[in-house]
């Protein structure tokens, strides 16, 4: 077993495209981050760079003795306590990827991902920093098996444009804010990944972003659909805010877009906090079905409180 370091998003796609393409939903999350990021770079641009975090980003191709990729995280959220993510890791990987980061003095503050070797990555970073583990949130993570879409409200659906993207961001965080809330979390604005202007720009152009218009003009909801990533695409975050609530919207606005992406012949995921019955129930009526459950750990070094 030996674990292949990357700082290049299109380098990394490469190593492990085929790890990717054998299960797409699972790596959906590394799939499409490192698309987008490689898509940027490209570009001649790089969002890193103002996100100011203490170490370089990185991705992890973890190859077994024949030298085939067998798993992958990365460390590219660009909040604290910039937590990786993987897909399924053994733990003789998760332990091997914990000690090297301890070797190279780079502290991991948070492993989310899929289980067990999320957990594992946690503990055993815990251990060799003399701190401690905890699950901050249990996440799953939804595909679309079919669809019902139901009715639509009084309104249409539409692409955000720039002048929307300070309401999106103040939706954004909303959503982050209310996700932890209804979990007896400290909300936390700032934790996710469109968490700036910027970036949510780049989201916006990239046509990602979708609007529920009332007739009177009033925008009133906001779900995220990404472009596919090895042919899947994501649907989420999803948000109302309170006083639009309990009129289908959420519902029909998840399911058109969820229709869409299957009729353009991609497999349509999402995820959702297993804290929030009401989200999980709606997914479930719309055809959504659990695949993975995953968790975020966050991890704290001997003395942190």
């Amino acid at each position: 077993m030996r674990l292949e370091f990357c700082t290049d998003p299109a380098r990394f796609l490469q190593a492990a495209a085929p790890l990717l393409a054998a299960d797409p939903v699972l790596g959906s999350v590394i799939a499409s981050v490192t698309e987008r990021t490689a898509r940027e770079v490209a570009r001649g641009e790089d969002s890193w760079d103002e996100v100011g975090a203490p170490f370089e980003r990185w991705w992890v191709a973890v190859r077994d003795e024949a030298g085939e990729v067998v798993s992958a995280a990365m460390r590219t959220a660009p909040f604290t306590p910039y937590p990786t993510f993987s897909v399924a890791m053994a733990d003789e990987a998760a332990a091997a990827l914990a000690a090297a980061l301890h070797e190279r003095g780079e502290f991991l503050g948070g492993a989310n991902g899929a289980l067990p070797g999320s957990r594992t990555l946690a503990e055993e970073t815990a251990r060799l920093w003399g701190g401690a583990v905890v699950v901050d949130k249990h996440t799953r993570l939804w595909e679309a098996i079919s669809v019902e879409v139901p009715s639509a409200p009084e309104g249409r659906l539409r692409q955000a444009t720039e002048a929307d993207a300070e309401l999106v961001l103040a939706w954004f965080r909303a959503f982050h804010s209310e996700a932890d809330e209804q979990a007896g979390r400290e909300p936390d604005p700032d934790a996710g990944e469109h968490n700036s202007l910027d970036s949510v720009l780049v989201s916006i152009r990239e046509g990602i972003e979708w609007l529920w218009e009332c007739p009177d003009g009033e925008v009133v909801h906001l779900t995220g659909a990404g472009l596919p990533a090895f042919g899947v695409s994501r649907i989420g975050p999803v948000f109302t805010p309170k006083e639009h609530r309990g009129r289908g919207i959420a519902s029909h606005v998840v399911g058109e877009l969820t229709r869409r992406g299957l009729a353009a012949g991609h497999r349509v995921c999402l995820f959702t906090d297993q804290a929030n019955p009401t989200s999980n129930k709606i997914y479930a009526d719309l055809g959504y079905r659990p695949v993975y459950d995953m968790a975020e750990h966050l991890v704290t070094a001997a003395g942190e409180v």
